[in-house]
């Protein structure tokens, strides 16, 4: 007969001492290792795939997922990532904490998985609908109601999300995005898709449903708050930059509204590497951040001011590199593949200039194509304005010839000039933008214009874009109006008007401009 012994009296067994060998340095075991198989099946699996986390970091790392009954046990770096060469790090091996650590999020109880709405909305919206059976005319009734409208707009900011079902969100959203299109036109409607980086079937979806309804897509970047915008604003591509790997060729790092071990974590390396051959790491951030300490320089930017320290050093780059002495790279630079020497209308405004528009092919009665998107330069050969290629109006023209080669529709090449100062009709007082205006006004600089009749047989001035931006920065070059006389002239935007502003040094945000 076997009895079953009591688990009180088996835990016992755990206190019980086993035979002691080798001089009563070792011990045999005497109790039972089942407990041992808890671990072991945690570590079992089925199968072994390969798969990445989609989770907005855009690494897309590989990683082999070890599953079990189709439940993710547990995951590891893949590493057979190709090599880039012996000159170079590898990017083996690539993964981050975060991604080792994503199957507990998959599966933790604090995944949103419903839709989620602000109790204010749902109540308000829920009672509507019991009074009226219409959606469309039920949103109609709540959103032009005035208090009903303030008590939900009003919650915003605050939290108090509660969880709905998927039939009465989606017929709120519905309802509110056909009452939008039905009153002021379906491009009225503005949404968001996810990162195609994350899902390209997310953002598919979200893409083709505003295009087939006649929506406005507009970037994911808006939505996740973390585009940078130099790319953009100067080549007009969205971030069309090399890959990680190249940080280690670059000889100066300026680190500038990202945290690269923290956001980019299994490249970070290439950065913290390329200081093995002397290169140079400028940190700017408010606080001191993990790539901080990587940093030979740190300017610590107040938070929300960093466009102050971008114009001052704006301000120092021009005058120093394009004014006191000509560098020649920077100049062709310019004109090849920059808006700088594009000429640009000045309209009468009170007892002042601004800027309007950029000049045209129709402003030059060019019977041309497309002649309302094709911009203009002054062409220092023929001394007179001249299309070039590449500019919005080629891309749809038909002719294919949108591409950046200084050179007209004909072949003729072409020499820009970027600046009319020395070969103005006129130096013209214009009001520009002032980060101060609200205290100051608008600054007013003058600034080098020529004269023009255009196809209407109206006087026109023009100027290009690098004089605007030269008065603009306030760059002095010896022309009228309210310009800095140096870098401690307290006035925008010198490296001291925005000591003020940043708390950065002065002779910190000179040197870094000098030495970038």
């Amino acid at each position: 007969m076997t009895v079953k012994r009591n688990s009180l009296l088996q835990s016992v067994d755990f206190l019980k001492h086993g035979q002691r060998i080798d001089q009563s340095w070792s011990e045999e075991n005497v109790r039972g290792r089942d407990w041992e198989d808890l671990y072991r099946g945690r570590w079992q699996h089925d199968r072994v795939v390969r798969s990445t986390h989609g989770v907005n970091c855009t690494g897309s790392c590989s990683w082999q997922i070890y599953v079990k009954d189709g439940i993710v046990t547990w995951e590891t770096q893949q590493t057979d990532y190709p090599s880039v060469g012996d000159t170079m790090p590898e990017y083996e091996p690539r993964g981050c904490p975060r991604g080792a650590t994503y199957s507990w999020y998959l599966y933790s109880p604090g995944r949103v998985k419903h839709p989620y709405v602000r109790a204010e909305l749902l109540s308000a919206w829920k009672e509507i609908r019991r009074q009226e059976e219409n959606p469309l005319r039920a949103w109609r009734a709540l959103s032009s109601d005035p208090e009903r409208r303030r008590a939900y707009q009003q919650a915003r900011g605050r939290g108090g999300f509660v969880r709905g079902d998927w039939e009465t969100v989606s017929e709120l959203i519905s309802a509110a995005m056909l009452d939008t299109a039905e009153h002021y036109g379906p491009d009225r409607v503005a949404g968001f898709s996810p990162i195609p980086a994350m899902s390209q079937v997310s953002f598919a979806s979200g893409a083709r449903f505003l295009s087939l309804m006649g929506g406005t897509m507009v970037s994911f970047y808006d939505w996740y708050a973390d585009l940078p915008p130099a790319s953009p604003q100067i080549w007009g591509e969205q971030t069309d930059v090399p890959e990680s790997a190249d940080w280690y060729n670059a000889s100066y790092f300026i680190i500038w509204g990202t945290n690269l071990p923290m956001t980019r974590t299994p490249d970070a390396h290439f950065m913290v590497e390329a200081r093995y051959n002397g290169t140079k790491v400028i940190g700017v951030s408010p606080d001191y951040a993990e790539y901080i300490k990587f940093a030979d320089v740190w300017l610590p930017c107040r938070a929300g001011t960093d466009a102050a320290l971008a114009m001052a050093m704006t301000h120092v780059i021009l005058k120093e590199f394009y004014v006191d002495t000509e560098t020649p790279y920077f100049v062709e630079y310019a004109k090849t593949y920059t808006d700088l020497p594009f000429l640009v209308t000045l309209r009468p405004s009170g007892p002042h200039f601004v800027s309007d528009r950029f000049l045209n092919a129709r402003d030059l009665n060019l019977d041309v194509s497309e002649a309302d998107w094709k911009t203009v330069v002054w062409d220092t050969d023929q001394e007179g304005p001249v299309v070039p290629n590449g500019s919005l109006g080629h891309r749809w023209d038909g002719s294919g010839r949108w591409n950046l080669r200084l050179e007209t529709a004909d072949g003729h090449s072409l020499s820009p000039r970027l600046s009319f100062l020395g070969v103005e009709d006129a130096v013209l007082m214009v009001a520009l933008p002032n980060l101060e205006e609200a205290a100051q006004g608008p600054l007013c600089r003058g600034v080098p214009a020529r004269c023009l009749t255009n196809a209407q047989g109206e006087t026109i001035w023009i100027t290009t874009v690098y004089d605007l931006m030269m008065a603009h920065v306030g760059v002095n070059r010896g022309l009228p109006g309210d310009y800095p006389v140096d870098y401690d002239d307290p006035r925008a935007y010198t490296p001291a008007w925005q000591e003020a502003i940043t708390g950065v040094n002065r002779g910190l945000a000179i040197r870094v401009a000098r030495e970038f």
